[in-house]
């Protein structure tokens, strides 16, 4: 087992700065450990909390339920009640499109299931915004763009199943 190099406070700026650029690399991994580094050195560090908690969403295609778990394992750390809101519909609306791409028996409807709960954490989020903050609105609506177009991306329709007795 190796023991972890601590970073010290002075470079927490910079490293978050490159958790940004490894997230917008595609590696998300990368980004991931470094806000962990960053948050051994400054444990209540908002900017590391979300650049962590999107980092493992941008992970959540290769593990659904597990990145779902971990991502909402950091939403109770976000001191603002809006930007947790916010960030629970971002899992939830990622979560969503991963199931879309990985496909399944029912990955429609799911998804659908996933969407709504999006939408209903953006609404929350959105009642709460601070002055001239959309993004909960744009998030909502883009969430409720995609329900409309996918044709197949609906709620599972209650069937009454009656057993046949003969």
């Amino acid at each position: 087992m190796h023991t972890l190099k601590p970073i010290t406070r002075a470079g927490v700026p910079a490293a978050l700065l490159k958790a940004e650029r490894y997230r917008l690399l595609n590696d998300s991994s990368a980004a991931e450990s470094i806000c962990l580094d960053v948050l051994d050195a400054d444990p209540d560090n908002q900017h590391a909390l979300v650049t962590l908690l999107l980092s493992i969403t941008d992970q959540i295609r290769d593990g659904l339920v597990e990145g779902v778990t971990r991502s909402r394992e950091v939403l109770p750390r976000l001191k603002d009640e809006y930007k947790r809101h916010y960030y629970a519909g971002i899992i939830c609306e990622r979560r969503a499109k991963a199931q879309l791409v990985r496909g399944g028996p029912r990955a429609h409807q799911v998804a659908a299931q996933w969407v709504q709960e999006a939408m209903r954490h953006y609404e929350t989020a959105e009642s709460m915004r601070p002055t001239g903050n959309d993004e909960a609105i744009l998030r909502w609506n883009t969430c409720a763009r995609l329900l409309n177009r996918g044709e197949q991306l609906h709620p599972p329709v209650e069937e009454l199943y009656e057993p046949s007795l003969e």
